[in-house]
């Protein structure tokens, strides 16, 4: 009997867990092969590839994100292959059972819940040609009524066996995102949250976990991510395990966690500090929303005051990348209280700043509860709200432009200086300048075309202008500032216009005449004429450039800067020149 087991990733370096669990599980008695698509691939394509394996039976693993097009695919399946068995599992029909096999008569199964047990006793009856109808935990239509047999108990995690030792999957290790879980369940109640439903975490064990870093290590992965929904619920084993990663992770290679930041202990985050190496960790941490009000009506506990101290103490290790992450639409968040939110949460200036919109997810209590708040939301995954009794499409969307500029300007690091300038110094609030600009950007046509680095700065100036915005002259300055600085290479072209020709020459004549006058560091490069035509800049800038790159102050009042691109390592350095020296470089 052939057995496929498929899932459409949102993108091809994503990996799915889900049916690699399956895999492992059904052997020896079933060698179940994985066959992995994109959201992005054809229909017809994905189907072609299927038929090409003549399956017996084909599972689906479904999530909001991939739904839409797996029933595509599904139902082509149907029409050139009537005998196949096809099964779906997964979160996206693990709940409203009834609707999905009402709604998609060409599957056979819907395999309920946690499915690495039901799906082989399935498989197993299937092979053996028995009778299928009293196996727990499964979803199937008789004489056209839905029945949903019981749930199965929940597997032993300790006794599972590893996803990860597939030969066919070592070459791939390098290129994709490899995810690892090693608890299930979450002991919070978040009501947007599907985790909530399962009551109580369980763990894997231990040494097996280990055991499969260090095998997928050893064979080239680069970017683990665990997906344990809380990871460091136990601070006993979120201790144990930092400790184990940083004795003996690869270099090069990168942890991801998700992690609760208002019960991380102020020791746990002193030890990371002193002890992980840079860039060995990234921490996602929800915080969703600082309205009291709303966290309550949402069963969200959280302490913003102590999250803000864990954010803070992270940031100022300097040695883990974090990544926040925020809900509109929850519960009795209206435009307002949600300006300040994401005042609250960007003032801790995180690396990345996710900006979200409420998901009415099946069997979350939040779309059980959905009337109460005058919730209208998309018919189709991903069940994304269109307005409720405070916030209306209006605010909705004037809250997307505020996600596409922050994307822009923040969260891709373009101009980290110039944004922090802007949005501490030019604008009420970090809100109101994404806000405004988000607005002209979307009046200006520039969201339904695409755009070059340039036009970033450019689109960004042409804005300030227009405004008259506060300070733009300084903000400019350190947008040539960041422009440079991401360079590893001398830029063929600027988007400003450069110094007076003149000038330039004069100043580099007496560089290369007395390269000392710039300062010593850079006298020590000796560079020759051409290597300093070739591989610097020099800058005039509306801040003392010296006093920026010391202290981070902005001091309004023209200098000069030196900028050297490093062909042999590709970075750039700055020398400002001493305003003392300029008389003798004129």
């Amino acid at each position: 009997m052939k057995v496929i087991a498929s899932t459409l990733n949102a993108k091809f370096i994503h990996t799915n867990l889900a049916i690699r669990y399956l895999k492992a599980y059904a052997a020896p008695d079933h060698d179940v092969e994985i066959a992995e698509y994109t959201i992005n691939d054809p229909a017809l394509n994905i189907v072609t590839d299927l038929f090409s394996k003549k399956p017996d039976v084909v599972g689906f693993s479904c999530y909001i994100w991939n739904i839409e097009q797996t029933i595509k695919v599904v139902q082509i399946i149907r029409k050139i292959m009537p005998n196949v068995k096809i099964v779906l599992g997964g979160p996206e029909v693990s709940y409203d059972v009834v609707y999905w096999l009402q709604r998609l008569s060409e599957i056979d199964f819907i395999v309920i819940g946690e499915g690495e047990e039901t799906f082989k006793v399935l498989l197993d009856a299937l092979k053996n040609g028995e009778e299928t109808d009293s196996i727990n935990g499964i979803g199937f239509m008789r004489d056209g009524r839905p029945v949903i047999n019981p749930i199965r108990d929940k597997v032993d995690l300790r006794e599972l066996p590893s996803p990860f030792r597939f030969p066919e999957d070592r070459d791939q290790l390098s290129k994709r995102v490899t995810y690892i879980e090693t608890s299930r369940g979450c002991p919070f109640s978040c009501q947007f949250c599907l985790s909530s439903i399962e009551v109580g975490v369980r763990y894997f064990n231990r040494d097996k976990i280990k055991d499969d870093i260090r095998y997928l290590m050893a064979n080239g992965a680069k970017t683990i991510k665990f997906v344990d929904r809380t990871f460091n619920i136990s601070r006993s084993y979120a201790m144990e395990m930092f400790q184990f990663l940083i004795d003996e992770h690869v270099p090069g290679v990168v942890f991801q966690f998700e992690i609760t930041g208002d019960i991380m202990r102020p020791e746990v985050i002193e030890f990371l500090n002193k002890n992980a190496p840079p860039g060995l960790f990234r921490f996602e941490i929800g915080v969703q929303s600082t309205n009291d009000l709303t966290n309550e009506l949402v069963k969200r506990r959280q302490n913003f005051e102590k999250l803000k101290r864990t954010v803070t103490m992270v940031k100022e290790g300097g040695k883990i990348l974090q990544h926040l992450d925020l809900i509109a639409g929850l519960p009795e968040e209206d435009y307002n209280s949600f300006r300040k939110t994401f005042n609250d949460v960007f003032a801790l200036r995180p690396e990345e700043l996710q900006l979200g919109f409420l998901k009415m997810l099946r069997g979350t209590g939040l779309r059980i509860s959905a009337k109460q708040y005058g919730y209208i939301y998309t018919d189709h995954s991903p069940y994304e709200i269109l307005s409720n009794n405070v916030l209306d499409f209006e605010d909705i969307l004037k809250i997307k432009q505020v996600e596409d500029v922050l994307e822009k300007y923040w969260n891709d690091h373009r101009m980290d200086n110039a944004v922090d300038f802007i949005t501490s110094n030019c604008f009420d609030t970090p809100f109101d300048f994404f806000q405004q600009f988000g607005s002209y950007w979307d009046t200006q046509g520039w969201s339904r075309i695409g755009h070059q680095l340039e036009d970033l700065y450019k689109r960004l100036l042409q804005y300030m202008n227009e405004k008259k915005t506060p300070k733009r002259e300084l903000a400019e300055g350190l947008m040539k500032y960041d422009y440079l600085l991401n360079h590893r290479y001398k830029p063929r072209k600027t988007w400003w216009a450069l110094m007076d020709k003149k000038e330039r020459s004069g100043l580099y004549s007496a560089i290369s005449e007395n390269s000392s006058l710039v300062g010593q560091a850079f006298s020590e490069l000796a560079l020759n004429e051409r290597e300093l035509y070739k591989h610097t800049v020099i800058e005039k800038f509306p801040f003392l450039l010296g006093e920026y790159i010391s202290s981070g102050k902005v001091v309004p009042q023209d200098s000069y800067g030196l900028i050297y691109f490093d062909p042999t390592n590709g970075i750039s350095s700055f020398y400002p020149l001493k305003m003392e020296n300029l008389s003798k470089l004129a």
